[in-house]
């Protein structure tokens, strides 16, 4: 399974490790340690995969659910306080630790690094105040930072939503026509 990263920041990115929240089978892109382990790798968070326990997967996936329900856009605007400690309790800790080396740059953690750069990405949107939005997708319901310049973006990205939508309306309007 390979990761797609189109929302435009990690903890964006890292919230659309659950697909089609909104349908009747989401999609779970972490279902395991080594699946966490991997994102974070791809992501480039750590340099190498990091060991990963089946308890810290699930504060992970904890986690990724607190920055969701912050990140998506409300109209009123309110946090649970169980979701803003999560996430304050996450970022406190130390996050990942960078080293130069021959190479290039080397980032090392653990699970718990990983966690404190999420939701040190997700403090940061807070503070920015981007705009975020929701993929226009039918069933999809990964949010990404607008940074059009019009302000008008509208699918996460084309390869996976905007495609779909283009041939399917491709497809309607020669059906419809004589």
């Amino acid at each position: 399974m390979s990761f797609v990263f189109v929302s435009g920041d990690l903890a964006l990115d890292f919230a659309a490790t659950l697909k089609w929240r909104r349908s009747g089978a989401p999609e779970e892109l972490l279902s395991t340690s080594d699946d966490v382990a991997r994102w974070a790798v791809a992501a480039g968070v750590l340099s190498r995969p990091p060991r990963v326990s089946g308890e810290e997967l699930g504060g992970l996936l904890a986690l990724r659910e607190a920055v969701y329900r912050m990140l998506r856009p409300d109209p009123d605007g309110t946090r649970r306080p169980a979701d803003v400690r999560l996430v304050n309790g996450a970022a406190a800790r130390p996050g990942p630790r960078p080293a130069l080396t021959a190479d290039g740059v080397r980032r090392t953690g653990d699970a718990t690094a990983l966690a404190s750069a999420i939701a040190a990405a997700a403090i940061g949107l807070l503070e920015s105040a981007p705009s975020i939005r929701e993929c226009a997708g039918e069933a999809c319901t990964r949010l990404f930072v607008d940074r059009s310049r019009a302000g008008n973006r509208t699918w996460c990205g084309m390869d996976e939503c905007g495609n779909r939508v283009k041939a399917a309306s491709y497809r309607a309007r020669r059906l419809s026509s004589p």
